[in-house]
């Protein structure tokens, strides 16, 4: 019985990846408490599990007394105590063997019960320490199965199965077996219960993680990214500003011969990223949001409503405004205006808030 015992430990190890020093400890405080239920009145039970050496052993302790025993329970005739062991003498622990094949089928059940639960326990407490202080943070994970009539990814960082779903995926992207991407971990869900990791590849903060990773002068602080908005699989559009007059907070982003942002563009499957340098007067900054487009003019309407009017050249309009007013829309989200934007020499146009 303790091979298959070792065996179905070892089993329960892997499956679980869980030490074998953690399960032994709670297999054998489940066994002890399923034994008590057994013995009410014994005091004293040892539980061995030696898991390096294969040795699986359980008995109840007794004081071996002269005489009749005053409490059976916890006390045994020397002369009874010496069929366990022949050299013992009157005051010693008399160890009795409980047979593991006839520990009773109800004792065994109550501890597979309880070392489920402790398992679960385990598992919820190793998630919450590898991803605790991963949550707000980018990892690299591997693509380990794509399931096309769900659209789930299932992905595997660090030995732990994660799970990309379709809404949390980049409109446009194809995944395959084997590919190693980055994901933004957005949040721990039911942290005391059963935690689930939310990760995404289209949430704004991964782009802003992936400009710390790709350039030192974020990473440092030298320059500040100040505001991101974005539609993931189309454009992203960033705000920098540089804390160094003598750092080109754009030039900084882009790198030498456009390395940095080429990398970034590349992990996001070819959106396109508009580097804006962050202006705190409102007409610069929403101009600089509506690029590629040209700006002839901005007015503040209602500072407070944080509305304005923007006039654009003519032949500029349909670039303001972008596909499905896509631009306009993140210039909006940018800046935090509703932005108006009206050709100059034609009649009122509405314009796109977002």
């Amino acid at each position: 019985m303790s091979k298959d015992f070792f065996e179905a430990l070892a089993l329960l190890e892997k499956e679980n990846g869980v030490e074998a020093a953690v399960l032994v400890e709670k297999i054998s405080s489940a066994i002890t408490k399923a034994i008590k239920r057994d013995y009410p009145d014994t005091e004293r039970i040892s539980v061995i599990i030696d898991h390096e050496n294969n040795v699986f052993e359980m008995a109840l302790l007794k004081t071996v007394v002269e005489g009749e025993p005053e409490d059976p329970a916890n006390e045994i005739n020397i002369s009874q105590a010496k069929t366990y062991k022949k050299r013992i003498t009157v005051g010693d622990t008399c160890h009795i063997p409980l047979d593991k094949s006839k520990f009773g089928r109800v004792a065994a059940q109550s501890a597979k019960q309880s070392i489920r639960g402790d398992i679960k326990e385990i598992n919820r407490a190793k998630l919450i320490e590898q991803f605790g202080s991963k949550e707000h943070e980018c990892i690299t994970v591997t693509v380990t199965k794509v399931e096309p009539n769900r659209g789930t990814v299932n992905l595997l960082y660090d030995g732990t199965e994660l799970y990309l779903f379709r809404n949390e995926q980049i409109p446009g992207e194809t995944l395959v077996e084997g590919d190693i991407v980055k994901v933004y971990v957005v949040q721990i869900l039911n942290p005391d219960r059963k935690p689930i990791i939310k990760i995404s590849r289209t949430h704004k903060d991964l782009v802003k993680r992936l400009f710390e990773l790709e350039v030192p002068e974020i990473y440092d602080g030298t320059v500040e990214i100040k505001a991101i908005s974005r539609e993931a699989g189309g454009r992203t559009k960033i705000a920098v500003e540089s804390k160094n007059p003598d750092v080109d907070a754009i030039g900084a982003c882009i790198g030498p011969r456009r390395s940095r942002i080429n990398a970034i563009v590349q992990e996001l499957n070819g959106e396109k990223i508009d580097l804006i340098g962050y202006s705190e007067v409102p007409e610069e900054f929403i101009a600089k949001a509506l690029a590629p487009a040209e700006v002839i003019s901005v007015t503040i309407d209602d500072e407070d409503a944080k509305k304005c009017t923007v006039i654009v050249p003519n032949n500029q309009l349909s670039l303001a405004i972008g596909n499905r007013g896509q631009n306009a829309k993140l210039a909006a989200r940018l800046t935090g205006f509703k932005i108006d934007i009206r050709p100059e020499f034609e009649n009122t146009i509405k314009g796109i808030n977002d």
